[in-house]
């Protein structure tokens, strides 16, 4: 049986899966893929630590362009994350006609079109499956098993640290800053949690999702993106009261006027199927005008989970290496010159529902102030109670009927000025999701 020979960039958590995946489970793989898959090259930082992991099985440097430009190496895996020394490992790697395997979403995100655009010109695979939830296969899925369907939407959490964070606070009640000191003492949570908590990392999954479902170049500029940092503990408490759940959302729609791009917290049914994803795991319901909704639920990250996905996209690039290029799956679902640039609604045009809560003087007639501005800006309050605050305050939560961000954020600074109130105003956004 022919080797496929395979130079892997990166031995870290993920690399590390990779290598332990192919040389337990060498043999079933081959049998999937019709070639044995080998790693014979490998570049890391410390080549100590790596020998002890890869032994004298493979070549070990520390130079990832040596492994790119080595004649012998039929695939090249990137796994070093970030966006620079990446970018021009995987852009040589494409130059010298490798075929190439990804988990970077950041890369793709930033760089997608000119990587995709660069391998199409070469007649080169690009996969990237691990870069989106881990072990679940939903670039498959998308790709190619949704392939009957006109996606109207999708909507998914892709971030197990900030699902775990909401979980906790929760079923626990802790604040955000315990349950992010949880996360990091497990090992949900980086040292500097930034590009999760504040959305950045589930922008970088839902850009490439956006550019699969609809056909469109990646625009992760164009992404609107919103943490969970300043959710307080009582909205987690009022939701539920008012029968939801808060989970972190990428959300993509196709609409007549363009394509939602957003993350940002949101407010789902508790019985919805995305409202009972607990804990560190990551979902996508996807719909489709044919099938309906689709939900895709599994780990999002972790070693072996991740590594069954990079394993996956070595086993297809390996059956389809000898195929022509027109006769591959297209990187981005879409074939190259099917491809179309419809536009991404600024978040000032999306529609939605949204959940408000304010601190009030508790006095007659601030309901009313509060009911005309809203209705002057063509709100209409779906369901609302208050709560009393120390002696003379009362916290109002309402709910609101579908609306525009533009008014809801003129309504909010109209609100804002207003004697009687008493603090700043918390909004989140509500989908009623199946």
């Amino acid at each position: 049986m022919s080797v496929v020979k395979v130079g892997l960039l990166g031995l870290g958590v993920v690399g590390g899966g990779v290598w332990k995946v192919l040389q337990s489970n060498d043999s079933e793989i081959a049998r999937r893929a019709g070639r044995r898959i080998e790693v014979t090259a490998v570049a890391v930082r410390d080549v100590d630590k790596a020998r002890r992991l890869v032994g004298d099985r493979a070549r070990i440097v520390q130079d990832g362009m040596e492994v790119v430009r080595d004649p012998d190496i039929d695939i090249v895996v990137e796994l070093v994350g970030g966006d620079t020394l990446a970018r021009q490992w995987v852009l040589e790697a494409i130059e010298q006609g490798k075929h190439v395997v990804t988990a970077n979403k950041a890369l793709l995100a930033k760089h997608g079109n000119e990587i995709f655009a660069a391998a199409h010109r070469k007649g080169v695979m690009v996969t990237y499956e691990a870069a989106v939830a881990g072990g679940i296969p939903i670039i498959k899925a998308i790709r190619e098993g949704l392939t009957a369907n006109r996606i109207q939407w999708l909507a998914g959490i892709i971030n197990g640290t900030t699902n775990f964070i909401l979980s906790e606070m929760r079923t626990r009640s802790l604040t955000f800053d315990a349950a992010l000191a949880d996360a990091q003492r497990l090992g949900y949570a980086e040292a500097d949690p930034t590009f999760d908590i504040e959305g950045v990392d589930a922008a970088h999954k839902l850009t490439l999702l956006a550019s699969l479902a609809f056909g469109i170049p990646v625009q992760f500029d164009k992404a609107h993106i919103e943490g969970i940092s300043r959710l307080a503990q009582e909205d987690i408490g009022h939701a539920e009261r008012l029968g939801y759940r808060i989970k972190l959302l990428g959300i993509t729609k196709r609409g007549a006027d363009g394509i939602e791009l957003r993350v940002h917290p949101t407010l789902v049914p508790s019985q919805c199927l995305l409202a009972n994803v607990e804990g560190a795991m990551n979902a996508v319901l996807v719909n489709g005008d044919v099938v309906g909704p689709t939900l895709y639920y599994g780990q999002g990250a972790g070693e072996l989970p991740t590594a069954s996905a990079v394993v996956a996209d070595l086993v297809d690039v390996t059956r389809l290496a000898a195929a022509e290029p027109e006769h591959r799956v297209p990187y981005l679902a879409f074939q190259q010159d099917a491809m179309v640039d419809i536009p991404i609604l600024p978040i000032k045009d999306v529609h939605s529902s949204f959940y408000v809560r304010l601190r009030v003087e508790d006095r007659p007639g601030v309901l009313a102030d509060l009911s005309r501005i809203l209705a002057d800006c063509d709100i209409s309050i779906g369901s609302m109670f208050q709560e009393p605050y120390g002696v003379d305050q009362a916290d109002i939560i309402f709910l609101s009927h579908d609306a525009s961000e533009g008014a809801v954020d003129r309504a909010m600074d109209i609100i804002r000025t207003l004697p009687f109130v008493k603090s700043d105003l918390t909004r989140l956004r509500v989908e009623n999701l199946p």
